[in-house]
């Protein structure tokens, strides 16, 4: 019987052992490369046959989504029409771990007649592959996973590697934001955590529960119970927040000796309480909320009159929590 946990362990001592194999082959070939990619005035053409296509596909897409653009080209595609994709304004991007991949090499000449950048990334520097090319990136890796030394394991999780090397040095040299990156991810739950501001999702108007500071303790309960968030600002004379009242805040003092009926809410409020702003990332919210342990904020303007509530009820059905 196998151990499928002990040839399980070995496959990844190996693979990480490739991975860390990498950092020889950042070097002046690879600054090369990020040069060609960040002056691009084009776009970066990623092309690689087989499982290398694979991983290509993948490196496309990461570079797309952190602000260098890129897309797949199937070299079999290529010869066959698609080479019209690429103009002399891009940087073409080819994966081959032999360097002598058939289906890459016959595109190559094109590539270099429409004048495109070209950057080979492949185990052997000396390759025909490198040689044509204009830099050449390093994925070299002392062993495969695979025992029989055939099915590409540790080459493929260095060449992804590789690319994300690449992907990240671009990112942080045009200075790429979360902003930008919420362009390109508008959707689903990591959309909603890039994009969602307090004002698209707070309590507002007649729905945000509100309490002068001479309320009675009862008459604050009172609007915790219609508006429903388990709180209620509290407010002075000039509209201006100055306490908070939870439901918290009303389990601490059941054991005091208050009058709910004649006492001011003034008296047991929470004085100076964390509050939001509008324009602030329900993501930023939700952190916020789970440092300080409460379960609600209260969103204000510049003269820190309330216009807004939110609770975690509020990030759960928005998708954020």
């Amino acid at each position: 019987m196998k151990n499928f946990k002990l040839l399980a362990k070995k496959v990844i001592e190996i693979e990480t052992q490739a991975i860390a194999e990498l950092e020889h082959y950042i070097d002046d070939g690879f600054e090369l490369a990020c040069q060609l990619m960040f002056h691009c005035k084009g776009r970066v053409i990623v092309i690689g046959m087989g499982k290398s296509g694979h991983v290509g596909g993948k490196i496309a897409a990461t570079l797309a989504s952190t602000g260098t653009p890129a897309f797949f080209v199937h070299p079999g595609e290529a010869s066959h029409g698609d080479l019209g994709m690429i103009t002399s304004d891009d940087v073409v991007l080819t994966i081959s771990n032999s360097g002598e991949t058939g289906e890459v090499l016959a595109i190559i000449p094109v590539i270099k007649r429409i004048g495109a950048k070209l950057i080979a990334m492949s185990s052997n520097p000396e390759s025909t592959l490198a040689k044509l090319s204009d830099t050449h990136v390093c994925i070299k890796v002392s062993q495969e996973a695979c025992p029989l030394g055939l099915a590409p394991t540790s080459s493929t999780t260095a060449t992804l590697v590789m690319g994300d090397a690449l992907a990240v040095a671009l990112l942080n040299a045009k200075e790429f934001t979360a902003d930008d990156f919420a362009l390109s991810h508008p959707g689903g739950s990591l959309g909603k955590r890039l994009l969602l501001r307090l004002q698209d999702i707070m309590h507002q108007g007649e729905r945000l529960p509100l309490v002068a500071e001479s309320a009675k303790i009862k008459d604050a309960l009172v609007e915790m119970s219609l508006k429903g968030l388990g709180m209620t600002a509290v407010v002075n004379s000039q509209q201006q927040l100055t306490g908070l009242f939870t439901d918290g805040d009303l389990r601490r003092i059941l054991d005091a000796k208050i009058d709910i009926h004649h006492d001011e809410i003034s008296t047991v409020m929470t004085h100076s309480p964390t509050v939001a702003q509008g324009d602030m990332l329900a993501a930023q919210a939700l952190k916020i909320m789970e440092d300080k342990k409460i379960n609600g904020l209260i969103i204000v303007n510049e003269q820190m009159k309330p216009v807004g509530a939110m609770n975690m009820h509020d990030l759960l059905r928005s998708g954020v929590l």
